[in-house]
Order: C-alpha cells, then sequence, then structure tokens
C-alpha cells in the first residue's frame, strides 16, 4: 500500500499538532474508524495517472561545458523539433527552466530539484511547437523564481551579455542573457514580481507580462496562483506579439484563465497606424523611487518625448496608490508562495488544475534540504511561515481586498488614456554579488528592483519592458501598461517606437 495505516505513535503525533487530548481507547477508535478512508486512497493510487500525451519526440540533451555557456545561461541544450509548418517555422526558442518538457531535467534554479525529470510538456511547449518552432533547451532561472537578481541559481550567477559580471536581472535570467547574446530567436519567460520584465529591462529585450491568464500556465511550476504570469521575451516587437498569438488562449486546465479575452497581436503592427492621437499617461510616482538612478528616469523621459513626437498625446499623471503596490505584493506574493510552493509541493489544493503529481513528490524533498536553498528562498518561506503561524492568512486576504482599489486606481486612468508609461526599472544592470557577500547584501541584490514591475502582477494589468537607451554600457527600459486583454495597444505604441529610434543609440 502506498498510504499506510496510522501507528499508534503517529495517531498521538497528529493529535499533538492538532491540539487533540485522546486516551488510548480514542486512539484505537481513529486507527479503526481511518482504515477503509486509507483504502479509499490507496484505490486512487493503483489507478493510471490522466496525462496528457507527449508528441514530439526528444532527447534529455545535456548540460553544456563552460565553454559554449560563458554567461552561465543555459541550463539543458537540447532539440526538440515542432511541426513542418507554423507561424513560428524555423525559430529557436528557449524555456525557462520552470517550464516542464517531458524528459528533458528542469531544476528550477534549485538544487533541491535538481535531478527532477518532468513526464509531461507544458501547454506552451506544445503549442510553441505546434507553431513550428524548434525547443533548443531549458534557460537557467533563479532560486523557485524568488529573485530579480540573477545570482541566486544553485548552478551559479548568469551573466549580463552587455557587461560581464553584472547581473541579467531575474527570475528569468538565462531566457533574458540567451536572447541579448543572439543565441536564441525567441525565449519564455515567468513574471510574478517582474521575472519577465526585470531581466528585459537589464538585458535590452522586450518582455510581455500578458493580462493574468491569457497565456495558459499549465505545466510550470507555480510560485502562487495569482500572480503567476508566463509569457514571451524576444529581440524584437514583431516576434513578441507573434509569440503571444501562438501562446495565447484557454487551454481547459488552468484555473487562472476566465473570461479570456485574445486577439491577432501582430495586426497591431500592420500598415501605418503609429501613435498619433495616443493618449498615454506618464505616471509620476514611476520615477520616484527611493533608489531610482537618474540616468535612467532621464533616458525614460526622454524616450517618452520621442512618443510625443510621434504624435502621441502624452501627459504626467498622480496615481499616489502605485508606491503601496509592492507591500500589497508582498503578502500575496509571499504567503501565496509559501502554502502554495513550498508546503503544498508545488501546487497546493482547492482549485481545478492538471497536477503533475511526479513534480510533487520529487519537490517534497526540500524539507529534508532546506539548508540548500537560496538565501531568498529561506527568507520569504520563513516569513510565509512565521505569519501563517502567528497570524493565520488575514493579512493575505486584507492585501487582496486592497488590491481592488489599486486596481480601480489604474484603470480609472485607463479609463481615459491609452497607455500608462514608467521605467521597468528603477535601476539598471547591478554588478553580481561577490561569493562571500553577506546575506543582507544577497537579498538586496535580489528584490532591490521590483518597486515597478510588481504592482502588476496583482492588479493583472498587461505590461512590456521596452529597451530605450543605453547608459554606461548598459541598457534602460521602459514600462508600458495597458488595459486588461489589450495587448494590442501595447504592440502598437512599442512598435512604432522601435520602428522610429535605434534604442541603443538613445
Amino acid at each position: 500500500m502506498a498510504v499506510k495505516i496510522p501507528t499508534e505513535l503517529q495517531i498521538m503525533e497528529l493529535a499533538d499538532e492538532m491540539g487533540l487530548d485522546l486516551t488510548s481507547e480514542d486512539i484505537e477508535s481513529y486507527i479503526n474508524l481511518l482504515t477503509p478512508n486509507v483504502e479509499a486512497y490507496n484505490i486512487i493510487d493503483a489507478m493510471p495517472d490522466n496525462l496528457p500525451g507527449v508528441k514530439y519526440p526528444r532527447t534529455p540533451g545535456y548540460q553544456p561545458r563552460a565553454e559554449e555557456n560563458p554567461y552561465n545561461a543555459w541550463y539543458v541544450k537540447t532539440e526538440v523539433k515542432g511541426s513542418s509548418s507554423g507561424k513560428l517555422k524555423g525559430k529557436t526558442v528557449v524555456l525557462k527552466d520552470n517550464v516542464m518538457l517531458a524528459g528533458v531535467p528542469m531544476m528550477n534554479g534549485a538544487a533541491t530539484l535538481e535531478g527532477y525529470i518532468p513526464d509531461v510538456d507544458a501547454t506552451i511547449a506544445t503549442r510553441l511547437l505546434d507553431a513550428g518552432a524548434t525547443i533548443v533547451g531549458k534557460a537557467h532561472c533563479e532560486n523557485f523564481c524568488l529573485s530579480g537578481g540573477s545570482h541566486t541559481n544553485a548552478k551559479g550567477a548568469v551573466h549580463n551579455p552587455h557587461k560581464m559580471g553584472y547581473s541579467a536581472g531575474g527570475s528569468s535570467s538565462g531566457s533574458a542573457a540567451l536572447l541579448a547574446a543572439g543565441e536564441v530567436d525567441l525565449a519564455i519567460g515567468g513574471d510574478q514580481g517582474g521575472s519577465i520584465r526585470m531581466p528585459a529591462s537589464f538585458c535590452g529585450v522586450y518582455g510581455m507580462k500578458a493580462t493574468h491568464g491569457l497565456v495558459p500556465y499549465t505545466g510550470i511550476m507555480p510560485i502562487e496562483i495569482y500572480v503567476d504570469h508566463t509569457g514571451p521575451m524576444t529581440n524584437s516587437v514583431e516576434d513578441n506579439a507573434l509569440m503571444l498569438e501562438v501562446l495565447a488562449g484557454e487551454d481547459g486546465y488552468d484555473p487562472r484563465q476566465y473570461n479570456v479575452k485574445t486577439q491577432k497581436y501582430t495586426n497591431a503592427l500592420k500598415g501605418k497606424k503609429g501613435i498619433k492621437g495616443m493618449k498615454i499617461a506618464v505616471v509620476k510616482e514611476g520615477f520616484m523611487q527611493e533608489n531610482a538612478e537618474k540616468d535612467v528616469n532621464t533616458k525614460v523621459k526622454a524616450a517618452i518625448q520621442k512618443l510625443k513626437s510621434m504624435g502621441a498625446i502624452v501627459k504626467e499623471v498622480s496615481i499616489p496608490m502605485h508606491l503601496l503596490g509592492p507591500a500589497l505584493w508582498l503578502p500575496i506574493g509571499v504567503e501565496g508562495l509559501t502554502q502554495t510552493m513550498m508546503y503544498g509541493d508545488g501546487y497546493g489544493v482547492s482549485r481545478p488544475d492538471l497536477y503533475v503529481t511526479s513534480l510533487m513528490d520529487f519537490h517534497r524533498n526540500w524539507r529534508n534540504r532546506a539548508n540548500e536553498m537560496s538565501e531568498t528562498t529561506k527568507l520569504l518561506t520563513m516569513l510565509g511561515t512565521y505569519i501563517r503561524k502567528n497570524h493565520g492568512s488575514r493579512y493575505y486576504g486584507k492585501a487582496m481586498n486592497i488590491t481592488r482599489l489599486l486596481t480601480a486606481a489604474y484603470d480609472n486612468v485607463l479609463n481615459d488614456y491609452d497607455l500608462l508609461v514608467m521605467p521597468t526599472t528603477a535601476l539598471k544592470a547591478t554588478p553580481l554579488p561577490a561569493p562571500d557577500a553577506s546575506r543582507e547584501e544577497y537579498v538586496q541584490k535580489a528584490l532591490e528592483m521590483i518597486s515597478n514591475t510588481a504592482p502588476f502582477d496583482i492588479t493583472h494589468h498587461p505590461a512590456m519592458a521596452i529597451p530605450c537607451g543605453m547608459s554606461k554600457g548598459l541598457p534602460v527600459s521602459m514600462m508600458l501598461v495597458g488595459k486588461h486583454f489589450e495587448e494590442s495597444t501595447i504592440y502598437q505604441a512599442a512598435h512604432a517606437f522601435e520602428s522610429a529610434t535605434d534604442w541603443k543609440k538613445m
């Protein structure tokens, strides 16, 4: 039997954990009462699981040596060829290493998950292959995706192709680095606090965090269902829009998907639409972060002036609640990841989903190897555990309630404007911390760049990182934010800006 009938000692331990006072007669009674219920579990255990089949042949691939992995951005190189035709025919794509690709190793940046091999393909992997793309491997990401810096992966830091020794951003660090280095055509990123947009900002690529639920998350290791996003990272707006066309739409599994509205995003790039007459609100608070770098604000404001010169109607607005966004994100993200990703073995319960039980079984072992986790994973799991033990879930609930006010604050402006604009990150890529850096520096370098990105993970607005300049050899990025399911408006403005500028010379 997979599930055994509990012993007297186990019943006593359970009673102690639950706060129950049991006599020896009670213990015997409960064992007898539990026996038929345990048998029901074993009926389930004996049945085959109900998982989608794997369509395209592949090999496990290999972990490349240093000479073919100069930025430490690759985890695994392989080759999975997709359909002989489709929108992405001939395009190479790398998956962030929290995305399942059957038969190919996945460790999600964590030593405790190393050795896990998925038995299913994520929905987005299947959609890429069906569209003719070739998946060429898995890109390193940060430890359980809990860092905006690129220094927390158990296999070492990912370097920025623009400047070795500098952060590539996180948590989709390898995806951004491989794009910026020109090693792949397309990449998949993930975004719970900015993890598509922050590395896109640091590495000078395009990263779209679409409306929550637009792209199915099925077959990707979750952090917290309310903030989980996945999506395209590319070197051009056209590739990004094309990729989103392939990825978007309901898949019948993902409970994040409801009232999903898709568009043909490449239509926004056709003809001479431009941005003349488009109304863009410059969010004042997006330039007021405590760690804002003057050159970043200057470059983004210059890019906004370029949008204005192209015919956009640009006006500064104030959204004071924007500065509260990171504080609201914290209980949702931290308590969610503690409950769902950590103690919930990667999934948690209470929702319909495609549960990949092989991942759940493998990931459980973190409890025996917690010392091997990154400092950010330790810290955030410790905080979530402390809050849960001493305060329950009230702060998660209250943050969710107040988040509706933040969503409304953005929507009130978007009722009168087509887009919001601000810096993607308040700072450029920073030097990677030294191997002997203090815990304090390690954590700071992981979380210092989320202030403008995290609010839109909890309000679910689409937001895109767009490179708009260089300073001191490093990229600067502006972020365009749109109405829910209005990604086409973002693409229209981004494409017009891209077509009229050379961001590397700005």
